[in-house]
This record gives C-alpha cells, structure tokens and sequence, in this order.
C-alpha cells in the first residue's frame, strides 16, 4: 500500500501499527525461513559477511550484538560498494535490501558471485530479487504483511529474524523455538505498557520522549545491546530527524569523559541516554552508575533504561521496542 498520498496523522498510525507488529515480522521471518531448503554446503564457511545499507542493514546489527560470543565465524557488516578482498567460495555472503533496488548492495552482490561465494538475499523484490531467481541463488524475497508503515527502518522484526533464523539454521549459532517465542511474548507484554494508550504517568517512554525533545540524544550501551542502540538512533535519525550519536562501554570511558567540556553550549543540548542491563558483564555493569555521575558532574543531563527480561534476545527486542515508542512519541512532538 502506497504511504504517500496519507495525512500525517495517519502515517503516525501506520508507524504505531508497525511497531506492535514487531512480535508478528519476527514470526513470519523465522518460520518461513526455517522451512526454507538452504543447501547444506552453506554451514561450511570460514567466515560471514552482511551487505546492507541503512536500514536494511539494522536486522543484521542486532544479531552480530546478540551473537558477540557466540558466532561459530567471524561475521562482518561491509556498508560499501565493495566487498572485503577475503571474501572467496568459503565465504557466506548475504545481501539485504528491502526495496531490492539499493545500488551498493547490487553491486556487491555482482561482485559476490564473481567470488563464487555462497549467497543468500533477503528483499521484498526489485532488482535483488530478480538476480536471485535468474542466478537461482538461495534468498528471502518475503511479503512484508506486517510493515504497514512501508518504512524499511520499521521492518526490523522481518531484517533481524531472517539473519537469526538463517544463522540457526545453518548451525552458526544456536537460537531456539522456545527463545523466539519467549521473545514474542515479551515483546506483546511491553507493547501494552508503552502504547499510545497508556497515560503518560504510567509510559516510561512518553516520559523520555517528552525529556529529550529540542535534545540531542546520546545514546549508551554495550555488548547485546549495541545493535539495538543503533536501529533506535537510526529511528531518531529517520522519524524524528533528530541528530543522535551511540558510544559503547567500555570503549567511551577512554575518550569521550575528555570531551564533554567544549563547546560549552552543547551541554545543555546532550541528553545521555544510557541502556543498561543486569546480563552485562559485571565490569560492564559497574562502569554504567561511574559514567553517568561524569556526565552529571559535566552540567549534562542523562536517561538510564533496564530491560527487564531475563534473557539476552528478549531484552534485546524489549529494547527495540521501548525505543521504537521513545522515536515516535518524539515525533509526535516535533
């Protein structure tokens, strides 16, 4: 359905609609690709990598956080025209893009099947889909059901499932069906809490909407949840069109504290926005209450965010839908 003849009012709804459709993008992905045949010559490679720009490209980094410890290979994003010179017939590259019409990720994946490596597109048509069926290459040309906001940044239940289930399928990491589904219902229990419904005093993220509105948020976290950092500054980027930056723990600690006094101006703009998590390592853990006191000490105000499931892949579609609400709520004010 063509978005662009809609007020804005009603393309709010379809990004709201969007968002409580995470559980189900997420569903479809995993299902339709664990039926798929992929040919079992796919699990033996030395090495992944990911072509994909912006938001196509968001799926892929939830999963690398996810998966930081626990990928069979090393796997690697690649934002270019050009793929990576080790790239060969024992590599496993997949391509993503959701229009199928995303110049860098053609052009990679001509230059992937010159290497003779094993390929997998994930797209809903345009030209990647049509080089898939001509090259009978292995891929996921889906029908986005459950995006009806149409915004490539909003399909990320479809971009990070797909990865997940693939990755699952071909042994490369090990996700199960009782995860996914512990994370669907996880993602429907905060969906309630954070709806457009909810009143204010009770929606921790109108609350952080309204507090970083005219702020440039920055935005914290570390190891499984760093992917899910980006997609939402991306969304802050894209739906609220709100400049916002992301830094790691530990990496920040040993630089930005330095860079917090000059200009001085811009510490009355900076919101913190710091994701904790009790499954961090503890080292981690400790470093988020020393870090935030730096920025209190600097005049700069900050947001601290927990998830409160137990396990790492729900917290980290708990996260992404907290702050999927933060972006729209944001919007709305802007």
């Amino acid at each position: 359905m063509s978005t662009q003849k809609l007020s804005l009012e009603e393309k709010f709804k379809l990004v709201a609609e969007t968002i409580r459709s995470y559980p189900a993008q997420l569903r479809q992905a995993w299902d339709e690709i664990s039926k798929m045949y992929i040919p079992n010559e796919y699990k033996n490679v030395d090495n992944i990598v990911f072509c994909g720009m912006g938001g196509s490209a968001l799926g892929a980094r939830m999963v690398d956080s996810y998966a930081f410890d626990r990928l069979r290979v090393p796997f690697e994003i690649f934002n270019e025209y050009k793929l990576p010179n080790y790239v060969n017939n024992k590599s496993l590259v997949i391509l993503s893009s959701y229009s199928g019409t995303t110049e860098e990720t053609l052009e990679a994946t001509y230059e992937a099947i010159k290497k003779q490596a094993k390929i997998f597109g994930i797209t809903t048509g345009g030209g990647l889909s049509e080089i898939i069926i001509k090259e009978k290459l292995s891929g996921y040309i889906f029908e986005p059901t459950h995006n009806p906001s149409g915004q490539p940044r909003m399909s990320i239940g479809y971009a990070s499932g797909a990865v997940l289930a693939l990755l699952s399928k071909l042994s490369l990491i090990t996700v199960t069906n009782e995860e996914i589904e512990e994370t669907i219902a996880t993602m429907n229990e905060v969906l309630t809490e954070y709806q457009e419904g909810t009143p204010s005093e009770k929606n921790l993220a109108k609350k952080y909407a309204d507090k970083l509105k005219g702020k440039i948020p920055i935005i914290v976290a570390s190891e499984h949840l760093v992917g899910t950092a980006h997609t939402i500054k991306n969304q802050f980027n894209e739906s609220a069109k709100t400049f916002c930056a992301l830094f790691e723990i530990p990496e920040l600690n040993h630089h930005l504290m330095e860079g917090l006094k000059n200009p001085e101006k811009l510490r009355n703009l900076f919101t913190f926005f710091f994701i904790n998590s009790k499954l961090y390592a503890q080292k981690i853990q400790k470093r988020y209450p020393l870090t935030s006191e730096v920025v209190e000490k600097n005049g700069v105000d900050y947001l601290i965010y927990s998830p409160r499931s137990v396990n790492r892949l729900s917290q980290v579609y708990e996260t992404l839908v907290f702050g999927s609400f933060v972006v729209y709520f944001l919007t709305h004010e802007y």
